[in-house]
């Protein structure tokens, strides 16, 4: 039998997308409605901030 490999492997990319999927969690947990608005989503995904980094000249 071989010996447990010791190697770690980070998919950072599934991270990512997994913090993001546990913040709308939250939010979902904590809205008032049944549904977040659009509008919510991307505020807790940060949609505008990213939108407007991007859009500023270098």
């Amino acid at each position: 039998m071989a010996p447990p490999s010791t190697t770690l492997v980070q998919d950072h990319v599934a991270l990512a997308e997994i913090e993001l999927c546990g913040e709308l969690i939250i939010a979902a947990s904590a809205a008032d409605g049944e549904r977040l608005s659009p509008a919510r989503i991307d505020e807790v995904l940060k949609v505008a901030a990213e939108r407007a980094a991007l859009a500023q000249p270098d």
